[in-house]
C-alpha cells in the first residue's frame, strides 16, 4: 500500500515518473504458478466489478473476471517473467558487414504502469555489427517481450537497448519508440492526437552524423511504404 498522498500519486502518474531501468518486481514475484495467479486475480477483479455496481450473474459479465485474469498473466504481461524472454540466437559476422542494420516499424503493444491503459505505437532499432549479427525477427520478438509488461516508455527504450547491447556484445545500438498513450487520450487532458517519442543510443551513435543517418533511413523507408 502506497504511503504517498493522493496528490503525489496523481503527480507521478501524470508525469510518467519511473525510478529504475529495471521493472519493479517483488522478490517472490514468481513463486506462485500462473494458475494460482489467475485464480487470485479473478477473485479480486470480480470484487472490483462488484464495487462498480456490475451484476456478475449476467451471462455477458460472469466470465469477465477470469478472462481479465488470464489476459493479464498470459498475454498483456507475459514479459514480466524472465523465463518468457525469447531465445535470441546470434551468428558470427562472417561477411564482415560493418554498416547500420535497421529494423523499423516494430509494433509496440504495451501498457502504462500508472493506469494500466494501452501504449501503442512503433519501435525502430538499429545496430552496427561487430563480431555478431542477429536474426531480424529476433529484434521484433525482443521488443514484444519488453513491451508486454506494465511499462514506462523511457524504461522500455532502455531495456531494449541494454539487452541488445549485451546480446550483440557492442554498444553501437540505437532505439527509438513512438507511441500513443491512452492514459493521455482517454483520461486527464484527453488529447487524441499527441504521441510520445523516446530515443536511447550508445557507442558510435553518439556521433551526430551517424545518428542522423539512422533517422534519415527511418524517414525514407516510412515514406516509401505510405
Amino acid at each position: 500500500m502506497s504511503t504517498k498522498s493522493q496528490n503525489e500519486i496523481e503527480l507521478i502518474g501524470d508525469a510518467h515518473i519511473s525510478n529504475s531501468t529495471e521493472t519493479p518486481l517483488r522478490a517472490d514475484a514468481f513463486e506462485k504458478s500462473d494458475h494460482d495467479k489467475i485464480k487470485s486475480i479473478q477473485h479480486h477483479f470480480s470484487e472490483i466489478m462488484k464495487e462498480l455496481g456490475l451484476d456478475l450473474t449476467d451471462d455477458s459479465l460472469s466470465g469477465t473476471p477470469y478472462r481479465v485474469a488470464k489476459m493479464y498473466v498470459k498475454e498483456l504481461f507475459y514479459g514480466l517473467n524472465p523465463k518468457n524472454r525469447p531465445k535470441i540466437s546470434t551468428f558470427e559476422n562472417k561477411y564482415k558487414y560493418q554498416k547500420i542494420v535497421v529494423e523499423q516499424n516494430i509494433t509496440i503493444d504495451s501498457s502504462c504502469e500508472h493506469h494500466f491503459l494501452p501504449i501503442i505505437g512503433n519501435a525502430h532499432v538499429g545496430y552496427i555489427p561487430k563480431k555478431k549479427v542477429i536474426g531480424l525477427s529476433k529484434i521484433n520478438r525482443l521488443v514484444d517481450y519488453y513491451s508486454h509488461r506494465p511499462q514506462v516508455q523511457e524504461r522500455l527504450c532502455l531495456q531494449i537497448l541494454e539487452d541488445l547491447q549485451q546480446t550483440l556484445d557492442t554498444k553501437d545500438v540505437i532505439v527509438i519508440v513512438n507511441a500513443k498513450h491512452l492514459c493521455v487520450s482517454s483520461r486527464g487532458i484527453k488529447d487524441k492526437s499527441s504521441y510520445t517519442t523516446t530515443m536511447e543510443f550508445g557507442g558510435e551513435f553518439i556521433e551526430t552524423e551517424l545518428r542522423n543517418e539512422f533517422l534519415r533511413i527511418i524517414k525514407e523507408r516510412r515514406n516509401s511504404f505510405e
